[in-house]
């Protein structure tokens, strides 16, 4: 079991630093790449998620599962990490539109 919480944990957390990377590329205006990041972002995620579904899924059909500080915790990180990974969205299409309307007014001045 372990092993599994591990795999939560891992995998959200890879999740979460990707997405604070493509915060960080869209603040410096490297929109591509930041979309790129919250790609991987998301399949890291889509991993830990299926892990934590698979769980749920054994205790429905009857297997016992121990609620441990660590399963606590894996848990924990993928809620946040879902929650970063959801907010790097906002951000970078917020800094797009930043630069969209930098570059109109910019070229209004010129």
């Amino acid at each position: 079991m372990e092993e599994i919480i591990f795999q939560i944990i891992a995998k959200s957390g890879n999740g979460k630093a990707l997405a604070y990377e493509a915060i960080n590329e869209s603040f410096v205006g490297n929109f591509e790449q930041a979309k790129k990041l919250l790609k991987e972002a998301d399949e890291s995620l889509k991993e830990a998620h299926n892990t934590q579904t698979q769980l749920i899924t054994d205790e429905v059909n009857g297997k016992q599962i121990e609620i441990t500080m660590l399963f606590v915790h894996a848990q924990d990180h993928l809620m946040s990490a879902v929650e970063v990974r959801d907010l790097a969205n906002l951000f970078i299409k917020q800094n797009i539109r930043i630069q969209e309307l930098e570059y109109k007014v910019n070229e209004k001045n010129e």
